[in-house]
């Protein structure tokens, strides 16, 4: 059996290939994919090349690379000793962008009923968005910066005003990514090439500063000026993966300031619940789908486009040209 995938075969040149299957193990089904969501922070890095040589970046994008970790797609087999997942049931796995794919059934989640295909696909951000939003303590009545209004700084706007964060200020270049800040939950949104930022959070602060700063714009030029706007003893969190070295003033902005800054991933999510720490990235996508059918969370309107499968190369250029005006771009596979 063989699936169609995509494939970053070098920079600047997404393909769509086929790969062997192979047969199904225990403890493993057999999925095929109804949506996959564009991680396109992740999947920008990769597709542009843009990252030093000898990094952590260089270890991960291994040309021909493949793309993706936030499938939703249709168990059709089930190997032997699968417990809680059945032919038929709706899943999502953090799986590249693939028509059907081999999967652990102990690594998927379940859709549940009245949640839509295209917003579960979102999984996987929401999830390491909802892990970085409790690492950095938000709590009631703090003022957070989200500093980048894509995807990941979209969700952090949602989950912070979830948390109670008040005002929930989102930054970015971008007056279209502003306008979904707001429908996002951002109480105030900056456009920096034209505001002053500094002055716009102290003012809505009362001189005092936010109590937390999301750096999500994956520029580690920015990380200087991020820090600034956490008061004294305030957070910086770096949610986004920035590529290359920062420079950083340690004793004027951390040290002297007594500001602490959290490195998040998604990959640190743990994957055991202890009574001190329950959040698994099991738990937290439960949550996201939990709060996207009681209409707690939204994602609907961070969807700017949807392209068939077969026109994956051509999303990869579109983002590549266009990403200020672009969103969630997901890939639809055409079953229902």
């Amino acid at each position: 059996m063989q699936a169609r995938i995509v494939l970053i075969t070098e920079p600047l040149k997404a393909v769509l290939a086929s790969e062997p299957l192979g047969e199904l193990g225990s403890g493993e089904v057999l999925v095929e994919s109804l949506y996959s969501l564009v991680s396109t922070g992740t999947e920008l890095t990769a597709y542009t090349g843009s990252f030093p040589p000898g990094s952590a970046w260089a270890q991960y994008v291994k040309y021909p690379f493949k793309p993706g970790y936030s499938s939703v797609g249709r168990v059709i087999e089930v190997g032997d000793g699968v417990e809680g997942v059945e032919v038929g049931s709706v899943v999502a796995a953090p799986a590249p962008h693939a028509d059907r794919y081999i999967w652990r059934a102990g690594e998927l989640v379940k859709v549940p009923p009245h949640v839509g295909f295209e917003e579960a696909a979102f999984h996987t951000l929401a999830a390491g968005v909802m892990h970085a939003v409790r690492l950095a303590g938000v709590k009631l009545g703090e003022a957070v910066v989200a500093v980048g209004a894509g995807l990941l700084g979209q969700l952090a706007v949602q989950f912070s005003r979830l948390a109670g964060a008040f005002p929930v200020i989102a930054v970015d270049l971008s007056d279209y990514r502003l306008e979904l800040a707001a429908k996002s939950g951002a109480d105030i949104v900056v456009n920096a090439a034209r505001e002053n930022l500094m002055a716009t959070v102290r003012e809505a602060t009362g001189g005092r500063m936010a109590d937390v700063v999301f750096e999500v714009t994956g520029d580690p030029s920015v990380l200087p000026q991020a820090i600034k706007l956490a008061k004294r003893m305030g957070r910086l969190v770096v949610l986004s993966s920035p590529r290359g070295p920062s420079t950083l003033d340690f004793h004027d902005e951390v040290n002297s300031p007594s500001r602490v800054i959290i490195g998040t991933h998604f990959y640190s999510q743990p994957e055991v619940e202890t009574p001190y720490y329950p959040w698994t990235w099991r738990r937290n996508r439960e949550l996201f789908f939990n709060m996207l059918a009681s209409g707690r969370a939204s994602v609907k309107h961070l969807i700017s486009h949807v392209f068939p499968f077969e026109e994956a190369p051509k999303a990869y250029e579109m983002l590549h040209k266009s990403r200020l005006q672009c969103m969630g771009v997901l890939f639809s596979y055409s079953r229902r």
